[in-house]
């Protein structure tokens, strides 16, 4: 089982602009815990994947450090981490994507 992190921005992001919906929302992101794999591949800027799940027309774009986690093994899913760093609606989507890409090339995923 893989580990979920949102960062606390995008965490008060989700809470104040769904309210309690957010509930349902945090579910979908934590269902990677169970399923790591899900998730479409957005690519790779500076060594790290960056991936969207969507909810509705909602996007909700995560990280994943190095390799790809289909060849991993259960023990080395505990200690992987997935991590949210941002969401978005259709209309700014290759703006976000765009702006996740720039961070990961200038900072790294430390800048997260």
């Amino acid at each position: 089982m893989a580990r979920v992190k949102i960062i606390d921005s995008l965490e008060k992001e989700i809470r104040k602009k769904f309210k309690k919906e957010s509930i349902i929302i945090f579910k979908h992101l934590k269902s990677l815990e169970e399923i790591p794999t899900k998730g479409k591949r957005i690519g790779i800027f500076a060594g790290t994947i960056v991936k969207e799940l969507k909810y509705k027309n909602f996007r909700f774009y995560f990280l994943i450090e190095g390799k790809e986690i289909k060849f991993l093994s259960r023990d080395e899913l505990k200690n992987y981490l997935i991590k949210f760093v941002r969401m978005s609606d259709k209309k700014s989507q290759q703006k976000t994507i765009n702006e996740i890409k720039n961070i990961l090339i200038k900072i790294g995923a430390g800048g997260f």
